[in-house]
């Protein structure tokens, strides 16, 4: 919100600097973005007139003017402006003045006597733009004739009025206008408001125009009136031109402008409409499929009508019997807009309804004033009031004959009553607080209360769209108590260092061992875009949980794995020359719940589980002379998460996932004493998603349950054995579809007495027909440690483990001893 300090005191007149009135616009919530005087600094520039103004001798565009700028004498000032001439009241730099750099950072351009072509110059003839006014440098800045030839050009213009830019929180609708404003700086300062003045224009035609409502959910309250005998090429009273100036706001007509000053002033935006392009009656109602409308930007628009389910895709229009001829709230039609040949006009001001314009602007790639506004919430109760204002604005500039006001009130929001607790007011704010000191702040704000004990049931005036729970009325009296007078006072607590637990590993140490390992640490956003969603877990829409409001296309729907992001980033170095990447990531994933769906019925719930993922890519060690160079491979990874995870032991069984190659991928399974637990994914990338990826070699990747790999248990010590350990080795011959996995949970499963540890140390598979073993089968030889801490183990009872253990191995992998 942009404003002259000016405008602002016409209505409260607080009995402080503009310094001041902005420090305290700003502690009350209104945040003063920026404050600056209309003209940057200047001297001894002041009104003059031309009294006669002659072809230079030497110079065609140059003119020599007599000038009489109050000091007694005539001044002659060579000028090349093409609008110089004699009669004229301009601006005059006076021999030593101070004009401001051209540049930002430049020093200031000094008057001097001096010749043009021969021709001696005493000062100079300054346009709107050497006077930081504008852009407009074509000719000098032309004054008012009653303009007092003399008066300090400073002062007669009001160029050290202050413009004050406002930073404005979307709850504060109430604040985008000069009366909200107004409103805000008397309830600040306690000074006096007063607002404007005029005189409602008579009703001396009965011209009206029919206007039917067909959606109370789009327009919850229309005015409209006909005026009739308008004269659109009167000019603008320089005064409102320069407060719409000093807004941010250019001067176009006077309809136009009258219309923008209203919206400024009140809040209110409306419209005005050449009736006589108008083709029947008026129609409120949402648009249609395929219609189309020309703006008043020039951009031609292509509405959308209801989906397949009903629900409503664009927005609401104002209509005649040829189709749309306004965005409701947003922008007009070029078809029935003003020009200078307009005789007759139908202004309306309405309440549209804020969820039925949020959002439509941003689909046509365009921002307005009105819906900027009405999408934050206007006034339901001021809509005739401002109607009524423009009205006399326009008859008073324009001339014409005002019709009666039709005004449908169909759906104007209800404010319902808010109860704030004094102690609950206390206890968030962190201040002592009394009834009388809340009780003056509603006062001051205008909000009507009774008091019910220690609490106030405030009804919320028709233009706070803002006050609806008790932590809005709280707020409203933190502000006006003033941010900078709650005291500081820093929380006090006492700080004790907890101890690590003993049965958790920090996520600091995985951290840690995974650089250890070479790895770099990756931070990716929890969104990610379609594609790769569906790309790397396969997933159907249901699946997919979609982002309602995405900031970008490639962040529409939540992760459910880790390896979406680090892909991009793996991309994204090798982009850049990388040639051997490491990263891992820890974070959340999102998944749909499906119990909680089935218990809920309706509504699905999500799960949220903490992952820990990572990538490597390229060769296995930094390129160096001693070691073969080779790609990193499944069992370079798998040692890497041996290592990090210790002293947890987990297991590899080959499974099939959508986003990793078939034959090279398997699950992690974390081995416990309740037996084994899937906690993750290994495995190179699929070579369909290498391809897609554009990815020279195929990275191995991997992803765990982070929780699974945190929970270390308790540490079980043991006695050490004053009794040596034997060692026996067991050979079997097993077809080559049976995994050493597999035979190693037989062995285990038989818990024999003694077996400290069972490894497997060799792998045999013959070359065919040389060996007496078949081409489909292989040895594998696993060594047994055994121990008996009581006594020295003997051979019998090494034998029996032994034997139990080859027995297992016969009965449930059908194998044979080597």
């Amino acid at each position: 919100m942009q404003f002259s300090e000016s405008w602002l005191r016409q209505y409260v007149n607080p009995s402080l600097d503009s310094n001041a009135l902005g420090h305290a616009m700003t502690m009350a919530g209104l945040e003063v973005e920026e404050q600056h005087s209309v003209a940057p600094p200047f001297t001894k520039i002041v009104v003059a007139q031309i009294l006669s103004a002659e072809q230079h001798p030497d110079a065609d565009r140059l003119r020599v003017c007599k000038v009489d700028a109050g000091t007694g004498q005539e001044l002659q000032i060579v000028c090349g402006a093409p609008n110089a001439r004699a009669g004229i009241k301009i601006p005059c730099a006076m021999v030593g003045a101070e004009l401001p750099p051209a540049e930002a950072g430049g020093k200031p351009f000094m008057i001097k006597v001096g010749k043009l072509r021969g021709v001696e110059s005493q000062g100079m003839l300054c346009s709107g733009r050497e006077l930081g006014l504008g852009d407009d440098h074509e000719g000098i800045l032309e004054l008012p004739a009653d303009a007092p030839v003399g008066e300090d050009i400073r002062q007669y213009l009001n160029l050290d009025d202050q413009i004050f830019v406002i930073k404005l929180t979307p709850n504060k609708a109430d604040c985008l206008s000069l009366m909200g404003m107004a409103r805000e700086v008397a309830a600040i300062t306690g000074a006096a408001l007063c607002t404007p003045k005029w005189t409602p224009p008579p009703v001396s035609i009965e011209d009206k125009r029919k206007v039917t409502v067909e959606s109370k959910e789009l327009c919850g309250r229309f005015a409209g009136r006909v005026i009739c005998g308008v004269n659109p090429q009167a000019k603008t009273p320089e005064w409102i031109v320069q407060r719409l100036m000093r807004a941010g706001q250019r001067s176009i007509s006077a309809l136009v402008d009258l219309s923008n000053y209203v919206m400024l002033e009140m809040g209110q935006p409306t419209h005005v409409f050449d009736i006589d392009k108008l083709q029947g009656d008026i129609t409120i109602r949402w648009a249609k499929a395929g219609e189309t409308l020309e703006l008043l930007n020039g951009q031609t628009v292509t509405l959308q009508g209801p989906d397949s389910a009903g629900k409503l895709q664009d927005a609401g229009v104002v209509a005649d019997q040829s189709g749309p001829v306004a965005l409701a709230g947003i922008m007009g039609g070029n078809h029935c807009a003003v020009s200078d040949e307009t005789k007759n006009i139908y202004v309306e001001a309405a309440y549209w309804l804020p969820s039925a314009i949020q959002g439509r602007a941003r689909r046509f790639n365009f921002s307005t004033d009105a819906a900027h506004r009405f999408e934050r919430g206007v006034d339901p109760q001021n809509t005739v009031n401002c109607l009524e204002y423009l009205s006399a604005l326009i008859i008073e500039v324009c001339g014409g004959q005002a019709g009666p006001v039709d005004d449908q009130v169909l759906n104007t929001p209800e404010r319902k009553p808010v109860k704030m607790r004094l102690a609950r007011a206390e206890k968030i704010i962190g201040i002592p607080l009394t009834l009388e000191v809340v009780a003056d702040v509603f006062k001051r704000l205008g909000f009507e209360f009774k008091q019910e004990g220690d609490a106030f049931v405030v009804t919320p005036p028709s233009y706070r769209f803002d006050i609806e729970i008790e932590e809005d009325l709280i707020e409203e009296v933190a502000r006006m108590y003033g941010f900078e007078n709650i005291p500081d006072v820093p929380p006090i607590s006492s700080l004790k260092m907890s101890a690590k637990a003993e049965a958790k590993r920090g996520v600091h140490l995985l951290r840690q061992r995974l650089a250890l390992q070479g790895y770099q640490e990756a931070v990716n956003f929890g969104f990610t875009d379609l594609e790769s969603e569906q790309r790397l877990a396969s997933a159907t829409e249901n699946d997919l949980i979609a982002v309602l409001n995405p900031i970008a296309s490639q962040y529409g729907v939540m992760r459910s794995n880790l390896w979406g992001g680090l892909l991009g980033n793996l991309k994204s170095n090798l982009n850049r020359g990388a040639g051997r990447v490491r990263l891992f990531e820890t974070g959340r994933v999102f998944k749909r719940d499906a119990s909680v769906q089935e218990e809920a019925g309706k509504v699905a719930g999500f799960h949220q589980p903490q992952q820990v993922g990572g990538l490597a890519y390229g060769s296995f060690v930094p390129e160096q002379w001693a070691s073969a160079d080779r790609a990193v491979d499944f069992f370079d990874v798998k040692g890497d998460l041996e290592r990090v995870l210790d002293p947890l032991h987990f297991t590899t069984e080959a499974a099939v996932h959508p986003a990793l190659h078939p034959g090279r991928s398997a699950q992690i399974q974390l081995v416990t004493l309740a037996g084994k637990k899937n906690i993750g994914w290994i495995g190179e990338l699929h070579p369909g998603l290498q391809q897609a990826y554009e990815l020279p070699q195929a990275p191995v990747l991997f992803e765990m349950d982070l929780e699974a790999i945190r929970n270390l248990g308790i540490p079980q010590p043991e006695e050490l054995s004053k009794f040596p350990a034997v060692q026996r080795d067991l050979a079997v011959v097993v077809k080559q579809a049976v995994s050493a996995q597999t035979l190693l949970d037989a062995m285990n499963a038989k818990k024999q007495n003694f077996v400290k540890a069972i490894e497997l140390f060799d792998e045999f598979k013959p070359k065919s027909g040389s060996s007496s073993m078949a081409d489909d089968e292989k040895s594998l030889a696993f060594r047994v440690t055994l121990l008996n801490p009581q006594e020295t183990l003997q051979d019998a009872q090494i034998e029996v483990v032994m034997t139990a253990l080859l027995s297992s191995l016969e009965k449930n992998c059908a194998a044979r001893l080597r």
